[in-house]
């Protein structure tokens, strides 16, 4: 299989559209379950797997390495999401504050306390990042610094302060 999706890649470098179209059916599943893991919305999800199988062909043919296409696909999703996750927050600043407190937790039953998911959204998405390229997916601290671009020792840091902060916000949905 390997020999097979190199042969794909170096043929979606040259530029065959057939190619590239099984490498999206290849790399569709684990593209979405990144971006849905990173943004929390299905709908948006699949709009940045789009965005990102657009982009990863616009520039294919930079990529050096056929044995990197999965790191730097993912990449590219992490940076499609990072992108409309800062979007988001800026769009949130705009939203009153009335608004916000309209969506006060009384109106959910509070013996349920957060699920793992809702205390991930709370999170920073630098924070989700890693806990999702890590805990979720696999990846080692070298492989998501190099895939994010971030010093290992970074990844680690983070990682530790991302854990730290998801566990404090389930114990606050807890309470």
């Amino acid at each position: 299989m390997d020999e097979e999706l190199n042969r794909l890649i170096r043929d979606a470098k040259r530029g065959d559209k057939d190619a590239f179209t099984k490498l999206i059916s290849l790399y569709k599943a684990p593209v979405y379950r990144h971006a849905f893991g990173m943004l929390g919305d299905k709908m948006e999800a699949e709009d940045a797997a789009q965005e990102a199988f657009i982009k990863a062909y616009s520039f294919i043919s930079r990529l050096e390495n056929e044995y990197s296409y999965s790191a730097w696909m993912i990449r590219i999703v992490s940076n499609v999401c990072m992108d409309r996750l800062k979007k988001r927050r800026k769009e949130r600043a705009l939203v009153s504050e009335s608004i916000a407190e309209a969506r006060s937790p009384s109106t959910r039953d509070e013996h349920l306390g957060l699920t793992v998911e809702e205390a991930m959204r709370k999170l920073t998405p630098e924070h989700r990042q890693v806990i999702l390229l890590h805990d979720v997916q696999g990846y080692r601290y070298e492989e998501i610094a190099d895939l994010i671009g971030i010093p290992m020792g970074t990844v680690k840091s983070r990682l530790n302060a991302g854990r730290l902060a998801l566990r404090n916000e389930l114990k606050k949905g807890d309470e």
